[in-house]
């Protein structure tokens, strides 16, 4: 994946000029996951650019390139260094072309590493999708697959609204057979896919948690139960078409991620699904989520994090509790 990322900025900055990467050591270094390497190197320092520890004046900045007609893509070298940046992301970044009547948009890209299963220590393991989604005029991507990480990040970078671009850490090592003729790469953002076929119960999930549910519905072969896996793909927008004819077929829903449940993106989801699915549903919509909790260290992590064990516990509920 994080050769995907890197192939789908080189090829963004070949064939827009305007396409400029900025960001903490994305430059000589290549950015902590070498997502940005090499790119210095082709393109020159204007181009990829190294910045100071200084994340609001790095988003401030990008809005500025932005809007004098370039397009810029930052990188948060982490997700929770992306907190100091976020008046810049709320008050400009997501406001600019409601408060210009349309005039002005501000095509920007900010990338952010994000989530946990890296054994990474506090201020480093954060799923912080639930600020982005709630503030309007953002785009919130999130790839699962090598395909959607090349595709999605072309998208992002492309659109003339600014995206938060949220990268799974745990899967930047993820493989399989891939190239940019492939074509998932270039499968529409705001739609999610199902990546796999299940008549039981829906699993409603995104970014890193998307191989832990295939797993969990691998394994509930095991118990006789077929489960569907849907990928969310995009947060904001978010394709209600999909996932809900997906809970109509199988009349449970099970909402997996690693963000915490209170007030956390599956309350959303949760809430969206019973409203549209309500009399297709056999039981309420569950969630399986990290905990509410600051993100524990990383030998306590994987207790925090939903695994294959706690989503058949939800399932099972699904199937046999009385409601």
């Amino acid at each position: 994946m994080a050769r995907a990322l890197n192939r789908a900025l080189r090829d963004a900055m070949h064939a827009d000029s305007t396409v400029h990467v900025l960001g903490e050591d994305v430059g000589a270094l290549g950015g902590v996951f070498r997502v940005t390497d090499g790119l210095t190197a082709e393109f020159g320092t204007e181009r990829c650019t190294d910045t100071p520890l200084a994340e609001a004046g790095i988003l401030g900045t990008a809005v500025g390139m932005a809007m004098y007609g370039l397009r810029p893509v930052v990188e948060m070298q982490f997700d929770a260094f992306a907190y100091p940046a976020f008046e810049q992301l709320v008050s400009h970044v997501a406001k600019m072309r409601n408060r210009t009547r349309g005039a002005m948009a501000l095509p920007l890209t900010v990338r952010v590493p994000y989530g946990g299963g890296i054994g990474g220590v506090e201020h480093h393991s954060d799923s912080s999708e639930a600020y982005y989604m709630a503030t309007p005029g953002l785009q919130v991507f999130t790839p699962a697959t090598v395909a959607d990480a090349y595709g999605m990040l072309r998208a992002a970078i492309a659109s003339e609204d600014p995206v938060v671009f949220l990268e799974p850490k745990r899967l930047y090592w993820a493989k399989e057979p891939w190239s940019e003729q492939d074509p998932a790469a270039v499968e529409p953002v705001g739609r999610a896919a199902v990546r796999r076929a299940g008549r039981g119960a829906t699993l409603i999930t995104y970014g890193p948690s998307v191989p832990v549910c295939l797993d969990a519905a691998e394994a509930a072969r095991a118990e006789g139960w077929d489960l569907e896996v849907v990928d969310l793909r995009s947060l904001v927008p978010f394709d209600d078409d999909t996932v809900c004819a997906s809970v109509r077929r199988t009349g449970r829903a099970v909402v997996v991620h690693e963000a915490g449940g209170f007030a956390g993106p599956g309350a959303e989801i949760a809430a969206r699904v019973t409203e549209r699915c309500f009399h297709h549903l056999e039981a309420p919509v569950l969630r399986v989520t990290g905990f509410d909790i600051p993100y524990p260290p990383p030998l306590l992590e994987h207790h925090h994090l939903p695994g294959v064990d706690r989503i058949l516990d939800a399932v099972s509920r699904l199937q046999w509790e009385q409601w």
